[in-house]
């Protein structure tokens, strides 16, 4: 099964992702339909980062939007060290069949300076569409 990868590059931090959805978990009838995703980011820099938090724009095909904003990812503040990365999984819920999510890490310098590292806009599609 082919399995897209979304990537972007800001300030020197590459972040990639790859949905894939869940059928086992999903219920169509119920409008429920799960998608997991898998990021990886990468420090292209010469100097560490801190993932201080995230925001993400939710949509569905139904014109449903949501936003989601916290501290970190899955619980941690990672610091991803110079030629390092921090990879982690997470899911969301739709209602319909496919949507999109997108967003940004606010990151942390050594010296402080906050950065808005964006994540690149993926798509969620149900294979049932196919």
């Amino acid at each position: 099964m082919y399995q897209p990868k979304f990537v972007e590059v800001s300030h020197d931090v590459s972040v990639e992702v790859k949905p894939v959805y869940l059928e086992e978990e999903s219920n169509p009838i119920a409008h429920k339909h799960v998608f997991a995703y898998f990021i990886e980011i990468k420090n292209m820099g010469d100097e560490p980062v801190q993932l201080v938090s995230r925001y993400w724009e939710i949509e569905d095909s139904k014109g449903k939007d949501h936003e989601i904003s916290g501290d970190g990812v899955i619980g941690v503040q990672p610091v991803i060290q110079p030629n390092d990365s921090h990879s982690y999984n997470s899911f969301c819920v739709l209602k319909s069949f496919e949507g999109s999510m997108q967003g940004h890490y606010t990151m942390k310098r050594e010296d402080g300076e906050k950065i808005e590292v964006r994540i690149p806009k993926f798509l969620l599609v149900s294979h049932l569409l196919n």
